[in-house]
């Protein structure tokens, strides 16, 4: 049976404004993912300063990278890889951490890219993650493809399953632990399970408890 981690995500930047708002609505995060870059009408990229405040709290960082639209072409892969890796970097963020790529579920996307992304960024020591849709888009059939011509894809990639999407609860009323997954080998560890809460800006996720070893 699977340990399972609650926590959240958040496009908005972290504030102890918000902080407390997650706290008193919904529960204790044991982690929190943000994005890495500044995205207009998006995201707002995370700073040294925001690090800080989260881990002081005792919450652990998921980083997410998500200055990219399509996901298609090998190099094109390698190049998002090598840019995540440059913003991890400049925030200080150490290796052994994984790195989300953010495909959404109307992306364009082939298993070259999949290939492509994974294999630039593991050999820098940071662990390659994607957060995808596994039922709707593209996403299920290009990583199968991926993994059958590259077995490392599956070995080596932690993936963030968007569904099935059942709504936001607090900590406490968490389902169980039952992402979707694509139809073949894959390491799902992380699952957000709800999206855009009305009380504060934030989506609900929960996580196999091994994905914590790979958090900041």
């Amino acid at each position: 049976m699977v340990q399972k981690a609650w926590g959240v995500d958040s496009a908005a930047a972290y504030t102890e404004e918000l902080y407390t708002c997650v706290k008193n609505n919904f529960g204790n995060p044991k982690y929190w993912g943000r994005y890495l870059t500044d995205v207009p009408n998006v995201s707002a990229g995370l700073t040294k300063q925001e690090i800080e405040l989260i881990r002081e709290k005792g919450i652990k960082i998921l980083p997410i990278y998500n200055l990219f639209s399509e996901a298609i072409g090998y190099e094109k892969g390698q190049i998002t890889a090598r840019n995540a890796v440059f913003h991890a970097r400049r925030l200080g963020i150490p290796t052994n951490i994984a790195l989300f790529a953010n495909v959404e579920r109307f992306f364009s996307v082939d298993e070259a890219w999949i290939r492509g992304w994974m294999g630039a960024l593991f050999p820098t020591g940071y662990r390659p993650g994607i957060y995808h849709d596994p039922i709707e888009g593209p996403f299920s059939e290009a990583y199968c493809l991926a993994s059958q011509k590259d077995p490392k894809v599956a070995e080596q990639t932690i993936l963030w399953s968007a569904e099935p999407e059942i709504g936001i609860t607090n900590e406490r009323n968490a389902p169980d632990y039952k992402p979707a997954s694509p139809n073949c080998k894959a390491n799902v560890w992380i699952w957000q399970y709800g999206r855009d809460a009305k009380e504060c800006p934030i989506d609900t996720n929960l996580a196999d408890s091994r994905l914590l070893s790979y958090l900041y």
